[in-house]
């Protein structure tokens, strides 16, 4: 059921050539206020055809237009305002809701194809700061959202654990690291002597030099060199597995950088084989003038390898191993002119799929204003915000709620889930401040506010003990405030189709928001279980939006409590 086509159809059996039909569904729009009903069509494009005043048209139009689907047609200016049949909506929609469950709003956009989501992609050798926190949420939700619309999502975890700062790390180590620290707490050891790496070399540069060196023995196979490496890998992948575990994300692959040490030097043949790879001053580079883009550096003069030399190959294994439809890399906006780089080399190599790949950039978090950076040690360590969260959802419920069974589970999914949504429901590219004393509220727009709407609908379910239909039902609602909700419920399936369109998981996050403001001012003003004959269409209502803000919730990669 789509109501802008219904209304284009009835507009288009009228206009007859004056528009065509999508001419006519592109300009149909949802007014900014409900008294001017749920569509309205705005005739001005048609006064130079018709030579008429757009007043005139819209009065004259509106009585010419089949009034079967609608329960009143009002012309206001130079618009005409459909007002749909409550009833007949509201049992179509909740009907709908109740049957599909969590489906409803699936769809078969993606006909199955694979869409490759590069996201995370944590450092080794450096805790997860508050600066991965939005790559990681952001690729989480698109690979559902991939999911729900009909794609097979696959999730990679493409961590840093090559090029030169393993060089510095090596030499920090070597210098001023202690084994026995770094073995009781390597991460935190480890940025340590990271961070005094960086202190020390702003006084005496030549220790750059060195870190260069050691990366080419790392390259080279140097076994003390590797040996250090695989230790920094194997610590760092623990202390990552515990973040993603509070946060419930999982992975198809780990493959990171080192992952395509033996797979650059067939690239870099076949950019020699094409005539693409040029020297200047020893370096290997290809030319990227006509993209209006810098050269790209693919080897350097001492014959180390680059990041986009690893990218190149990361992207042409992924193209053979999982033939995707689209891969979308999740990385911050400061790395736009790589990915353009990237792509632009690909093209040059002759593979049209190089249009397939998608740079989905994002803003910062700062905290109190200012970016975050590991190499200065002005860090917020992902895990112990978390926590932080946690502990903080926990002294909430203690104060609320205190006899709430399974208390340590909720605070976990409300504490994480908090810190998740604010994420997601800022615009993917604005920066935003960190601040967790506002993101734990039950009151505003927040995740916590969102799960403890969607708990006080299962309450007022378990309340009425209602348990939804195996068969279509008669659910016929009218009034002004259920029909808000109803409507809201009807965009769902849009607005996730929306969210994975633009890859904008904030679409999902104002929606749910939206929903539970909408279903909120409802309960306020109805009596819900009053007995009568609408009671089972209000409790219908309930169950239906609770389906989809937990359905809503998870998209976004965020558990629902049914009890807070």
């Amino acid at each position: 059921m789509n109501f802008k086509e219904m209304i284009a159809k009835d507009l288009a059996a009228v206009l007859g050539e004056q528009l065509s039909y999508e001419d006519i569904l592109n300009l149909i729009e949802k007014p900014k206020s409900s008294d001017h009903g749920d569509y309205s069509f705005p005739v001005f494009s048609l006064s130079k055809i018709q030579r008429k005043a757009p007043n005139m048209i819209a009065e004259e139009l509106s009585k010419d237009v089949d009034t079967t689907n609608y329960e009143q047609i009002i012309p206001m200016g130079g618009y005409i305002n459909f007002f749909l049949k409550k009833s007949e909506v509201s049992n179509a929609v909740l009907n709908d809701v109740v049957s599909k469950k969590n489906h409803y709003g699936d769809s078969t956009l993606g006909q199955g194809k694979n869409v490759v989501i590069d996201m995370s992609s944590p450092n080794i050798a450096k805790p997860m700061s508050m600066g991965h926190l939005r790559s990681t949420v952001i690729g989480n939700s698109l690979a559902e959202l991939a999911d729900k619309v009909g794609y097979t999502p696959v999730k990679i975890n493409h961590v840093g654990d090559w090029g030169t700062q393993f060089g510095k790390l090596i030499v920090a180590y070597k210098k001023w690291g202690d084994a026995a620290k770094v073995k009781e707490n390597p991460i935190s050891e480890l940025l340590a002597l990271y961070v005094h790496f960086h202190e020390e070399a702003e006084k005496y540069p030549e220790l750059d030099d060195q870190a260069r060196e050691w990366f080419k023995k790392l390259e080279d196979g140097d076994t003390e060199a590797i040996e250090l490496w695989t230790w920094f890998r194997e610590e760092s992948l623990k202390e990552f597995q515990k973040v993603y575990d509070m946060l419930g994300i999982e992975f198809d692959s780990y493959n990171g950088e080192a992952f395509y040490n033996d797979k650059m030097q067939p690239v870099i043949d076949s950019l020699l084989e094409k005539g693409l790879l040029v020297s200047d001053d020893g370096a290997d580079i290809v030319n990227l003038e006509k993209y209006d883009l810098n050269p790209a550096l693919i080897r350097k003069s001492d014959g180390a390898t680059l990041y986009i030399t690893r990218d190149l190959a990361a992207a042409m294994y992924r193209k053979e191993n999982y033939d995707f439809d689209e891969s979308i890399y999740v990385v911050g906006n400061e790395q736009s002119i790589h990915f353009k780089q990237l792509k632009a080399v690909l093209k040059e190599m002759g593979y049209e799929w190089s249009d397939d790949i998608k740079h989905i950039p994002f803003g910062l978090i700062t905290s109190n204003g200012k970016k975050l950076s590991t190499r200065k040690g002005n860090v917020i360590l992902l895990e112990e915000v978390l926590n932080e969260a946690i502990n903080a959802t926990q002294n909430i419920i203690n104060e609320k709620n205190p006899t709430l069974e399974n208390k340590e589970e909720v605070a976990h999914q409300v504490g994480v889930g908090a810190v998740v949504f604010h994420d997601l429901k800022n615009d993917r590219l604005n920066n935003f401040d960190f601040n967790l004393d506002h993101i734990i509220q039950f009151e505003g727009e927040t995740g916590p506010y969102v799960q403890y709407t969607r708990s006080r609908c299962e309450s007022i379910l378990r309340k009425a003990d209602w348990i939804a239909p195996t068969s279509e039902a008669t659910y016929t609602l009218s009034d002004d405030e259920s029909w808000e909700v109803v409507k809201a419920l009807y965009n769902f399936p849009a607005k996730v189709q929306e969210a994975y369109r633009k890859y904008e998981p904030s679409v999902v996050a104002k929606y749910v928001i939206d929903l539970a403001q909408k279903f909120n001012k409802y309960y306020s003003k109805t009596k819900i279980l009053e007995d009568n004959s609408q009671k089972d269409a209000r409790l219908a209502l309930v169950y239906s939006v609770s389906v989809v803000l937990k359905e809503g919730l998870r998209l976004l990669g965020i558990q629902s409590p049914d009890n807070m």
